[in-house]
């Protein structure tokens, strides 16, 4: 009831006023504790007796009583005090006022010199003027010109004025600033000052023949200088900032030199009155050239008390300034540290965004840099970088080039300081990227950096869009509330998978999140780089249909016939759409979705349609001709014949001399008419709208379905029958469901580990399974949460399960998996999917893994080794492991993720290879040349064999332009699904298949048959690589000798001949199968020597090509005999080991959207984007049958085979 009381107390209203209610008998007893000690006397000592509480009287005790707090403020000098110094913008007030009044004083001295006469006579008040000029020839000083001067009424009554109300405020500020010590107060500098020239005023007040009495008003200067700092200090209180102290210190010194400059002017003047009588500006001329150290010695003091004056001034000068220019210095210094602030003005006239770092390195700013001015709209932009260390030397030499020196503005500074955060105007930036430091060795700890530091921004700048950069999975959720999001390890493990089934993945997704105008490489004599580089320049854009010159006339057609005719018509691969009232984007939605002129369409292309020019006059010619254009592309890989395409409702041919093939003649006969005998055979037109008697989108749930009953009928009960559904554990927050292939029940987890047998199964290697794929195994430091998403693509369900591949999770740390129960949780739910301790620098350990039944090796970079000392070193431990295994296991795809991708030149490095030495130039000739993707082509990243999560840095870099970048990426590896949108996937270019011989042929046929839509191409082509010069290509490649003149050479040619002839480009064969090759050889060289008059040039270089094949047989050799051994060793059997499938004869590369033309080569891989096969399930399971039954032949509109890798 006492609680009631107070809250409804009437005197709460009044802040400083509180009343204390009447309480009763109840009140006392019951609630007593609840009441203030003080105001309840001794019932507050001891509330537990009743006997004290009962003893109260009612009347005198209980009566309200009103308390008034902060009665100590109500005092005259309390309220004075609060209105001059306590009150920052009343104070401020009288500073300003006191200023002015000071500039006044001065302003006023100089009109009374200006009006002064000497001539006309000297003296005081109203007494009889004398001319003492004739005493001016005289050595002796007149003193009645120092101490007399001529002062007229109206401006004495103005200075008096001015000094009586300087001198009360005075007065006043002593009296209020008083502490006890009256001494300190008067013997201040400003209060003596201020008595000197107030006081004598005053004093002509009462005794007027003082009035021309000389008084230094100009002295009032160094007050003014004084104010004036005080009121910056106000200043800033006052509108809640902060000025840098550097403002504040170059603000005093220019003060103090205008203050001894106009002290010494205006001293120097009225003491020569004595003598040679000088102006005000010659004064002020003999001070400048004095301060400045010139002396010209024109115009001197003539008199000593002039003389005295000016020792006195430059002593001043000498002590005062060097002070001054010393502070100076020293915040110059800390400024250059810290970088100083970006201004108000330049916040709201200019556009900027600011970039939070832990640390600042070089690569990282230089990828930011190039990246964000890659864009033509973005160039009038600035960046203000914020981080807590200081500059290095390297940034601080980049950011002093003129390029970057405008645009870059450094900050020493934290983003959970609000003051830091002011000093980068964030409240006014376009946006802020707050990247995490990879090369933490406390990954977690960094991700906890970063969520501060965007809470820290988004509370203060809540409207500022925010870009995040986040390296665990498990700690996305925190920053959930920010514009874009980037999870590092969540991309690079779904890229590392996606390059287990579809090569080069990585490769792909890097150069499309890179900015290219496609022009690396045109320079270079070779062609696969030319195509290389300009198909490189291929990057994602956006339009809107209905302002698309693209696409507008496709509005109301399917989206593959759209994709089909835009790709013919003007190059460009039309990939995903988004619907105006649905905000999700849709890769490749299949024929049933039909364009709207308010879908935004995504394509892949050069460059954006708006900065495209459209060239119809030759396709317009060749239209009056009765036929089509051949396409816009005009390059080196264009047909040497004409691509003639009908259009709709027709059927496309080439007009060369292409064959139907007699095996399929009698199903694709062409008509009559049209001369199937010597025409190539044609391809099904793509339809305008979807037909669903032909097209398939679900084949591949049949065709699962088809494969899981074979294999049922064929190995019986045995077989374990898989299910399709939803992981039911996801190791962390925030994972996006994926529809996978799951076990019907989870796998305990004794049964997870592949090298120890448990009492379900006594397996203890990969051979013991018998699994009937190959393997992909993962090398890892720990189980973390990314390994997740490495499984899940690979375990979706739109893989047929003939196509899973089983995965093998090689862990170092076994401490840290012990700790992971909730990650094998998570993982026991999938099939074939294994782990067990070991490195990939222990050869018993990649044995027991199953490596030599291994397709794919992904080496994941260890969070321990991201740090090293020396720069670029971290990677050092990796690179050499996986150049052992290289030599050791050559036929193993090993995938490397590296710290600096600078280091990819290391990997698979040959030391004479005069190749790699032209690409090195190379790719130092792009860098040169300003290319953002100057490590292109070397060939490892070429291949996809080596990647830097580094590299995908600028896919959040690009989301400032292109904000749809980031789920794009997702959507093709495969971290996201949408209903209705497609996947990336693969096909591989069989004999069969050439018969399609262009892209935009396979184009037109995928689109007509199975409704996917190709991105690009992995071509592998057969290279020579030299050794040390380029006519040693020959020799190189070549291991077989063909020696016609020794006779003892016979029996061994043939056998080479028959191993060599399964792998032409390969530099391997069985040398453990003749013993006695080695002896052999070095008679055939000695024997070869003893004829070198014939040919003695060429013999001598063919023969030190024969000892450098021999001698690399003799290392392979040695290393087959160590992993042989060390298998039987182990108990594992050594026939599965193909020591000399070596592939180093061979170069890879992405061509992202080649040209129509571009002719199709044997073992190409083409990246697809199939169709959603779940979208469209229940309107066409009536259709499978006949669409199952089409196969990909030469001369039938079919769905394809599955994919081959």
């Amino acid at each position: 009831m006492a609680r009631a009381k107070l809250k409804n107390s009437p005197s709460e209203s009044n802040s400083h006023v509180k009343t204390v209610p009447p309480a009763t008998a109840e009140d006392v007893r019951g609630v007593s504790p609840l009441l203030p000690a003080r105001r309840m006397g001794s019932l507050g000592s001891d509330v537990g007796q009743r006997p004290h509480a009962e003893d109260f009287s009612m009347d005198s005790s209980f009566s309200q009583v009103q308390v008034e707090f902060y009665v100590n403020e109500n005092t005259f000098k309390e309220r004075l005090k609060l209105f001059f110094i306590k009150n920052q913008r009343s104070s401020l007030r009288i500073r300003l006022f006191n200023f002015s009044l000071k500039l006044l004083t001065c302003l006023l001295y100089i009109v009374r010199v200006l009006l002064d006469n000497p001539e006309e006579g000297i003296g005081c008040w109203e007494c009889e003027k004398q001319n003492y000029t004739l005493f001016n020839q005289s050595t002796k000083i007149n003193w009645s010109h120092i101490f007399w001067v001529d002062r007229k009424l109206p401006l004495w009554a103005v200075q008096v004025s001015i000094a009586l109300i300087s001198f009360l405020e005075t007065m006043l500020l002593i009296y209020l600033s008083y502490k006890g010590n009256i001494w300190e107060q008067i013997f201040r500098i400003s209060f003596i000052l201020e008595m000197i020239n107030t006081v004598p005023f005053i004093i002509t007040i009462f005794w007027p023949p003082l009035r021309n009495l000389f008084i230094p008003v100009f002295l009032n200067c160094w007050l003014a200088k004084y104010a004036l700092e005080n009121m910056i200090n106000d200043l800033h209180r006052a509108i809640q900032r902060t000025q840098s102290a550097m403002f504040n210190q170059v603000l005093i010194l220019i003060c103090t030199l205008l203050c001894l400059v106009f002290t010494g002017t205006c001293g120097i003047q009225h003491l020569e009155r004595a003598g040679e009588k000088l102006s005000l500006f010659k004064s002020f001329y003999f001070c400048i050239v004095t301060f400045s150290t010139v002396g010209y010695g024109d115009v001197t003091p003539k008199i000593w008390p002039s003389q005295l004056l000016v020792v006195i001034m430059i002593c001043v000068a000498l002590v005062v300034l060097p002070l001054q220019f010393e502070e100076l210095v020293y915040l110059w210094m800390e400024r250059q540290k810290s970088g100083g602030n970006y201004s108000r003005h330049r916040a709201q006239t200019e556009k900027h965004v600011v970039l939070c770092v832990s640390s600042l390195k070089i690569d990282l700013l230089m990828d930011f840099l190039n990246e964000f001015y890659a864009h033509p709209r973005l160039q009038d932009y600035y960046v203000v970088i914020l981080c807590p260390t200081e500059m290095d030397i390297q940034v601080r030499r980049v950011l002093q080039i003129p390029l970057w020196s405008q645009r870059v503005i450094y900050l020493q500074g934290s983003a959970l300081k609000d003051q830091d955060l002011m000093r980068a105007k964030m409240d006014n930036g376009e946006a802020c990227f707050i990247l995490s430091s990879r090369n933490e060795v406390d990954r977690t700890a960094a991700d906890h950096q970063t969520i501060l530091r965007a809470w820290a921004v988004k509370d203060f700048a809540p409207n500022c869009p925010l870009y995040v950069q986040i390296l665990k999975p498990e700690n996305k959720f925190h920053v959930k509330f920010a514009d874009h999001v980037v999870c590092e390890e969540e991309c690079k493990y779904a890229m590392l998978a996606l390059n287990c089934v579809c090569p080069a993945t990585s490769t792909l997704i890097t150069l499309l999140v890179h900015t290219s105008r496609g022009q690396e490489g045109q320079e270079s004599p070779e062609q696969w780089q030319r195509m290389y580089g300009r198909c490189s320049g291929n990057e994602v854009y956006h339009i809107r249909m209905g302002d698309s010159k693209f696409f507008m006339e496709y509005e109301g057609k399917s989206f593959t016939y759209a994709a089909f005719h835009a790709h013919k018509k003007y190059g460009v691969c039309l990939i995903g759409i988004r619907r105006e009232e649905n905000k999700s984007i849709l890769l490749n939605p299949g024929p049933r979705h039909i364009m709207a002129a308010s879908d935004t369409c995504f394509y892949i292309n050069i460059t954006k349609e708006e900065n495209s020019a459209f060239i119809f006059k030759q396709e317009e010619k060749q239209k009056k001709k009765g036929f089509a254009g051949r396409g816009t592309y005009d390059g080196p890989s264009r047909l040497p014949v004409h691509s003639i395409i009908a259009s709709m409702g027709t059927v496309a041919m080439d007009l060369q001399n292409t064959e139907c093939r007699p095996t399929n003649s009698s199903k694709l006969a062409l008509p009559a008419e049209n001369g199937s005998g010597n025409r190539r055979p044609s391809i099904a037109p793509v339809l305008e709208l979807a037909d669903t008697s032909s097209l398939l989108p679900c084949d591949l749930l049949s065709d699962q379905s088809e494969d899981e009953m074979t294999q049922s009928d064929e190995e019986g009960s045995a077989v374990v029958e898989y299910v399709k559904g939803y992981p039911p554990n996801s190791p962390y927050i925030g994972s996006s469901p994926t529809l996978c292939h799951l076990l019907p029940e989870k796998a305990p987890f004794c049964c997870l580990r592949l090298d120890k047998g448990c009492k379900h199964n006594s397996f203890e290697d990969a051979k013991a399974y018998g699994f009937k794929n190959k393997l992909i195994i993962v090398s890892a430091e720990t189980a973390g949460n990314g390994l997740y998403n490495f499984i899940v693509p690979l375990r979706a369900y739109y893989r047929s399960r003939k196509e899973l591949n089983p995965i093998v999770l090689l862990l170092d740390n076994k401490q840290v998996l012990l700790c992971k129960h909730h990650f094998l949780e998570a993982i026991c739910c999938f099939p074939m999917v294994y782990y067990m301790e070991g490195t990939i620098d222990n050869l018993d350990s990649l044995l027991q893994c199953g490596i030599i039944y291994a397709d794919n090796l992904v080496v994941v970079d260890k969070e321990s080794t991201m740090s090293a000392e020396e720069d670029y070193m971290a990677d050092a431990k990796t690179i050499v492991n996986v150049q052992t295994m290289f030599r050791l296991f050559p036929s193993l795809s090993i995938i490397t993720e590296l710290t600096h991708p600078s280091n990819m030149r290391f990997m698979q490095f040959r030391a004479k290879d005069s190749y790699s030495l032209a690409l090195s130039k190379l790719e130092k000739k792009e860098r040169e040349n300003g290319s953002n993707l100057a490590f292109m082509f070397r060939l490892p990243f070429a291949a996809g064999r080596v990647f830097s999560i580094s590299m995908l840095d600028t896919l959040l870099y690009q989301s400032f332009v292109k904000d749809y970048m980031i789920t794009i990426t997702r959507l093709l590896l495969g971290l996201d699904t949408t209903p209705g949108s497609g996947y990336l996937c693969a096909m591989k270019i069989t004999e069969d298949d050439l018969w399609i011989r262009t892209y935009g042929r396979l184009f037109q046929k995928l689109c007509s048959s199975s409704a996917e839509i190709p991105i690009g191409i992995y071509r592998t082509e057969s290279h020579m690589f030299a050794t040390s010069e380029p006519h040693d290509i020959r020799a190189q490649s070549q291991i077989s000798i063909n020696v016609e003149d020794c006779e003892d050479t016979k029996d061994v040619k043939e056998h080479w001949g028959i191993k060599t002839g399964h792998h032409r480009n390969s530099c391997s064969s069985d040398q453990s199968e003749h013993p006695l090759l080695r002896r052999k050889s070095m008679q055939w060289a000695r024997r070869l020597s003893r004829k070198g008059n014939k040919h003695s040039g060429k013999t001598a270089e063919w023969i030190s090509q024969q000892r450098l094949s021999l001698y690399r047989r003799s290392e392979r050799q040695e290393l087959s005999e160590l992993v042989k051994n060390r298998m039987k060793h182990l108990g594992l059997p050594t026939t599965g080991y193909d020591e000399m499938n070596d592939h180093q004869n061979t170069l890879s590369y992405v061509l992202i959207n080649p040209p129509p033309d571009t002719r199709l080569e044997l073992n190409d891989i083409v990246y697809l984007i199939r169709s959603d096969p779940l979208a469209h399930v229940a309107n066409d399971g009536h259709s499978r049958k006949s669409s199952c039954s089409n196969k990909l032949g030469p001369c039938n509109p079919e769905t394809r085979d599955e994919t081959q890798l």
